[in-house]
């Protein structure tokens, strides 16, 4: 990997920082600034920003100067000196190394959606009941994934099967960086083990696809209340019968994209049009950006991969106890504990995975 010392343009970037940081630390001391309470919040986000960078390439720096009185100490004329700054500029060039990697992942364009909210929706695939089932399984490991990092869960729309498999159910993960961490998870998980409606003892393949999407905000989309076709009818179906007197499921229809969301979770026929408003906004930004993408397709496979929700990205073989990502060729024998929801097993790797590609396509 190249030095960022190296790297004119890049070395020019961290000054550039590094002097924007400065110039924030002195305008936030400022009288004027700490009387305008807007202005304050926007500088003191961008100082909190830059801050991380600025620290890292300060260490850099700090270690270069260490790396090169090291090295003139092999000059001295005192052997056991010189095999001491030998083994101290071993040591410096490790940690330098380090903190390049580092500087060159802070240096990456950030991902808009990185801090938000996600709203998974996890629909069973081919397989039928058995399909059902590992839908529920995903849907557990995810929940309890979201549990380990203090994140919020919230249900806004299930249909599930007779014995507990789950057709389709989307949900909102909240919690800070919630799609930073699950955005890789979009596509097709492939499940191999014998059902437990199987007699025979075989081995079946099932799929369940897996949706991530960035919660939208109000502002995010604009929706024209004369788009929406919004009918309310009788809750139906396994766990909706304390619901079904009256008509308070919700079903809208976002007609000029065909798009149709609907709830029947809730009692309240206004709680249920408020939940699938949430999910169609999201995923009128999911379609906004995705269209945005496809005109920098290049930089879009660097920066999350394909998303494509067609793609097969996993398998978890339970005779084996093991999982593969195929995306990046991950193979773990751990499969009970991810379901458990140890997911970062996976994630860690993916991330590296897609940073390392975005900083090679960046020529960073």
């Amino acid at each position: 990997m190249e030095l960022v010392r190296n790297h004119s343009s890049i070395w020019q970037k961290l000054e550039d920082i590094k002097d924007r940081y400065t110039e924030l630390e002195a305008s936030l001391a400022n009288p004027s600034i700490l009387s305008n309470p807007e202005k304050y919040q926007r500088y003191a986000k961008e100082h909190a920003e830059l801050s991380k960078i600025v620290q890292v390439y300060e260490e850099y720096r700090r270690l270069e100067r260490e790396l090169q009185q090291n090295k003139e100490l092999l000059k001295d004329k005192d052997e056991e000196i010189r095999v001491l700054a030998k083994a101290e500029i071993a040591e410096i060039k490790k940690k330098m190394e380090e903190l390049n990697k580092t500087l060159k992942i802070l240096l990456l364009p950030k991902d808009p959606n990185d801090e938000r909210n996600v709203v998974l929706e996890i629909r069973a695939g081919t397989g039928g009941e058995e399909a059902a089932l590992f839908a529920t399984d995903l849907f557990k490991m995810y929940t309890k994934y979201a549990e380990s990092r203090g994140w919020n869960v919230e249900i806004l729309s299930s249909h599930f099967t007779g014995i507990g498999g789950i057709k389709e159910i989307i949900v909102l993960i909240e919690g800070k960086g919630a799609y930073s961490r699950l955005k890789y998870e979009s596509g097709v998980h492939r499940v191999q083990r014998v059902p437990i409606t199987e007699s025979q003892g075989r081995i079946h393949t099932s799929a369940v696809t897996v949706a991530i999407l960035p919660e939208a905000e109000e502002i995010d989309v604009d929706i024209d209340p004369k788009d929406l076709k919004v009918e309310v009818f009788r809750a139906s179906g396994p766990g909706g019968q304390h619901v079904n007197v009256t008509d308070s499921a919700v079903r809208i229809t976002h007609v000029p994209t065909g798009i149709v969301v609907q709830c029947q979770d809730e009692r309240s026929q206004h709680k249920n049009k408020a939940k699938a408003m949430k999910i169609l906004r999201s995923r009128l930004l999911d379609i906004k950006q995705r269209e945005q993408e496809q005109k920098i397709a290049e930089q879009r496979k660097t920066q999350i991969g394909t998303g494509d929700r067609s793609e097969r990205i996993r398998t978890y073989n339970f005779p084996q106890n093991r999982l593969t990502d195929h995306r990046i060729d991950l193979t773990l024998y751990q499969l009970e504990e991810i379901l458990a929801g140890d997911l970062d097993k996976v994630i860690e790797p993916l991330i590296t995975h897609f940073q390392a590609e975005a900083i090679k396509s960046a020529n960073l």
